[in-house]
């Protein structure tokens, strides 16, 4: 059994606030549903945030990274040292999501959730219960024990985070083999084969791929976690910084924050999160449909549409910084925009 914490309800969607945002919408100097999923974006973030004015002003960014046991098995094109020498580039501003937080001017934080780093390193939170998941073609990757602090690490950093009173939230990840790991959760989770959600990763050939597929077919057979509870496959075929992401999610869903959901594997932990506690579900914002097979099938199971699709498959929370002026162009349009009366002009007949 995993903390109480996890299974405790979100707030619902404001219903007073959503009605008074859908009302507003009508009343602007535009065509109905001229602006299309803008429109709807605002609605649902007046409903979320329980407000007349939504925002996403203020949106840190936070990235979890782990090493996966798995990668012994050959499943990825670079080699495990690549996280390690990821979170310095991260916390040297070197990295994609580095240059995406300071033009939008986020703070990025980064949680060494589960690496195989030995000694703290300078700019990173380090809040693990071990270095690296382990190789979970032989054996289970975490023990529940490993799997609830994990899950807290995440909730630890949404504490954090709430201190500067975020409007919405982005979690990124990075961790060599995690492609693997996640493909493995959502195979599990889906009750599908891997050869139909297991993608190229890190830019594996076609007979990666196939191998990749091959080692986690046989080890869900080998965990029995086919359509298990989500906590079960988690410990079987999951990864730390995974974990962490899915008890962020649910502690910001908790604390009324929505999380812009970034690609594949931040919605494979979106999956997990909803399947642990599914009042967060109203909470994930998709970004993005990235390149990665799989990731349709996820956006997909958590019946979510992406904003964009930009054939990205980065990862590190990349696609949701890159989406994150749309949803600004949500907000200012909708609480900018003069009504019909305001603006003195005349509107539909009725």
């Amino acid at each position: 059994m995993l903390p109480e914490w996890v299974y405790q309800n979100c707030p619902k969607v404001s219903a007073v606030h959503r009605e008074a945002a859908i009302a507003r919408q009508a009343q602007l100097t535009k065509p109905t549903g001229a602006l299309g999923r803008l429109e709807q974006l605002a609605i649902e973030l007046a409903g979320l945030q329980a407000t007349e004015q939504p925002r996403a002003a203020l949106v840190p960014i936070i990235i979890f990274a782990g090493d996966h046991g798995i990668v012994a098995q050959g499943v990825s094109a670079y080699p495990q040292a690549v996280t390690i020498a990821m979170m310095a580039n991260f916390a040297s501003g070197g990295a994609a999501i580095s240059v995406l937080a300071r033009e939008l001017g986020s703070t990025l934080e980064v949680v060494d959730a589960g690496t195989l780093a030995e000694a703290q390193m300078a700019g990173i939170v380090t809040d693990k219960p071990r270095s690296g998941t382990r190789d979970f073609s032989v054996e289970a990757a975490l023990t529940p024990t490993e799997l609830a602090f994990a899950l807290e690490a995440g909730q630890r950093a949404v504490v954090r985070a709430e201190a500067g009173r975020p409007d919405l939230l982005i979690f990124g990840e990075m961790g060599i083999g995690n492609t693997t790991t996640s493909a493995g959760i959502a195979a599990s989770l889906l009750g599908i084969s891997a050869d139909e959600i297991a993608g190229t990763g890190t830019g594996v050939d076609a007979a990666g791929r196939a191998h990749k597929a091959r080692v986690i077919d046989a080890a869900i057979a080998r965990h029995g976690v086919a359509g298990a509870p989500p906590d079960k496959i988690l410990c079987a075929v999951g990864g730390l910084e995974i974990a962490a992401i899915s008890g962020a999610i649910i502690a910001a869903a908790q604390r009324r924050i929505p999380v812009l959901i970034d690609g594949f594997i931040v919605s494979v932990a979106a999956l997990a999160a909803a399947r642990l506690n599914p009042s967060c579900q109203p909470f994930l914002l998709p970004s993005h449909q990235s390149a990665e097979q799989g990731h349709r099938l996820v956006l997909r199971a958590l019946n979510v549409q992406p904003l964009i699709s930009l054939d990205l498959r980065l990862g590190e929370g990349s696609g949701a910084a890159i989406a994150l002026p749309l949803v600004r162009s949500a907000c200012a349009l909708h609480n900018g925009m003069a009504t019909f009366a305001q603006a003195n002009v005349p509107d539909r007949p009725s």
